[in-house]
């Protein structure tokens, strides 16, 4: 279960939770401009925009979680159990593996309109990275400065959605998780007036009542309509900082705690693997693990003429 959501202030910002109830060695990968990109069913891509995001740490291969690239458009794909329906080899369609969607967009495309012709006639296929890791169950966000969508695979096919909320979880499918804030849309960063009805005497009696019925779970659709509220009324200045602290302090309002979302018996939790904020812009990737401190990156003080990648191992 994740998180992810994108914030504007002078510069843009995207980022994501990254729950889960273990790790596969996560570090900062940045994939250099002539790092070869090796494609299963299609051209390989062998000259392209650098790179920069967290992916697993397993093989050479860029099996990255979420991602920018140095044109600022940033992309994350988040759990999407049971709907994801990923679809077998079309030849009559650009074949792009579940795992190399992120990558095969953000070489290319330097925006939303970018990517959305790369996604017009791409098939994301059902094909594995290898036996022991089948395809994950996933949809995508892509954020650029001036826009947003949603991109899922389902039984009927592909669709694409505008995502005028800029945030995104898990399941149901993007639509319904939409339409469900229309039963929030009482609520309000103000103080309530009394408009139950009748001749009763109600008075608020604690600061924060306008956002009574806020859901406070964990569960996937509680996330989005929280995370959802929170940006929505997120007010910062606009320096690097300010934006930086409350961007990640959007994603805190929707972290998941050890302890309180149980997997497995006896001991084994959901929770807070990391937290990232990318300044698109600029191409800094800033994160924190569930236990360390947060950490700078920037794509612009590495050689991306290089043709190898470049790693490091998150600070925990």
């Amino acid at each position: 279960m994740c998180t992810a959501a994108n914030y504007l202030t002078k510069c843009h910002y995207f980022g994501r939770n990254f729950d889960y109830e273990i790790s596969y060695n996560e570090r900062v990968t940045i994939t250099p401009r002539n790092y070869p990109l090796i494609f299963r069913d299609t051209e390989d891509i062998e000259n392209h925009y650098g790179i920069i995001g967290i992916a697993a740490g397993i093989d050479e291969y860029p099996l990255y979680y979420d991602a920018c690239n140095e044109k600022g458009l940033a992309m994350g794909g988040l759990n999407f159990p049971d709907y994801c329906d990923y679809k077998p080899l079309d030849k009559s369609k650009v074949n792009i593996a579940s795992f190399e969607i992120i990558p095969y967009i953000l070489s290319q495309a330097k925006t939303i309109s970018d990517a959305e012709r790369l996604l017009e006639n791409l098939n994301i296929s059902d094909e594995k990275f290898s036996a022991q890791l089948p395809p994950s169950p996933l949809h995508w966000i892509i954020s650029d400065r001036n826009a947003s969508i949603v991109v899922e695979v389902v039984e009927e096919g592909l669709d694409i959605y505008d995502n005028p909320v800029g945030v995104l979880t898990n399941n149901p499918p993007f639509d319904k998780q939409l339409f469900n804030l229309n039963n929030y849309m009482a609520l309000s960063n103000r103080t309530p007036e009394n408009t139950f009805g009748g001749n009763l005497d109600l008075a608020t009696y604690s600061r924060g009542m306008g956002s009574i019925g806020l859901p406070g779970d964990v569960s996937s659709q509680s996330r989005f309509v929280k995370a959802a509220f929170v940006k929505e009324n997120s007010v910062s200045g606009d320096s690097e900082k300010e934006s930086g602290s409350q961007f990640f302090h959007i994603l805190a309002s929707v972290e998941q705690q050890k302890g309180c979302t149980l997997v497995e018996e006896p001991d084994k939790f959901e929770y807070t693997i990391y937290s990232d904020c990318y300044n698109t812009d600029k191409g800094i990737l800033y994160y924190k693990t569930y236990d360390g401190p947060q950490i700078s990156v920037n794509i612009h003080d590495e050689d991306l003429e290089t043709n190898q990648l470049i790693n490091f191992e998150l600070v925990d």
